[in-house]
């Protein structure tokens, strides 16, 4: 009798044993989903503030026209701030206000008249980095932009590259403008490892 109860208690121990263990592989698998990581693990060192500071060319008419109007609204061209007019762009980025002067990357996206009011523009653009220790690298920008103010203000809200886990601002001021182009002055601060 005692061997009998003592086969059973080894089977019993036996079965919840391989019980807990694909219980706890299961449950294993469906935390996988996300870890916590230190900044370390991945290599990233010490997180820095970098300022940099370039002039961007939105040029809209003339023979080298770097955008191209691709949606508008039906009412578009009647509204006093272009409501609806989607814009893509592949704009030049230059270290001076002359577009002949050193090209360190190239502003790509879209801008969006979003306002009824005043003019007012989606922006949704990636700073492409062509120079420098930056070349290859990418900010993204998503925000606000009302070109009639004298300074504006968007957010940085990521990057790539040596940008990675990038977060900060842009401020842009009009250098000048005309009928063809629009220079801007941007004063990007951002945070990155």
């Amino acid at each position: 009798m005692a061997k009998s109860f003592q086969k059973l208690h080894y089977s019993l121990f036996l079965v919840l044993s391989i019980s807990l263990t694909l219980l706890t592989i299961t449950k294993a698998k469906t935390n996988n989903f996300s870890r916590t990581l230190t900044p370390s693990s991945l290599g990233l060192k010490r997180e820095k503030l970098s300022h940099l500071h370039f002039y961007f060319h939105d040029i809209v008419g003339g023979p080298n026209t770097t955008t191209v109007r691709v949606a508008q609204a039906a009412m578009t061209n009647t509204s006093s701030t272009f409501f609806g007019a989607v814009v893509m762009m592949d704009d030049p980025l230059t270290i001076q206000p002359e577009l002949s002067s050193k090209l360190v990357g190239r502003a790509q996206g879209i801008y969006a008249s979003a306002s009824l009011s005043e003019l007012g523009f989606l922006m949704v653009m990636n700073f492409a980095f062509t120079e420098g220790k930056y070349n290859g690298s990418t900010l993204s920008v998503l925000g606000r932009n009302t070109p009639l103010s004298t300074v504006r203000e968007m957010p940085i809200v990521g990057g790539s590259g040596l940008f990675r886990f990038a977060r900060g601002y842009a401020q842009a001021r009009t250098h000048t403008i005309d009928s063809d182009v629009a220079v801007v002055e941007y004063n990007v601060y951002v945070f990155h490892y």
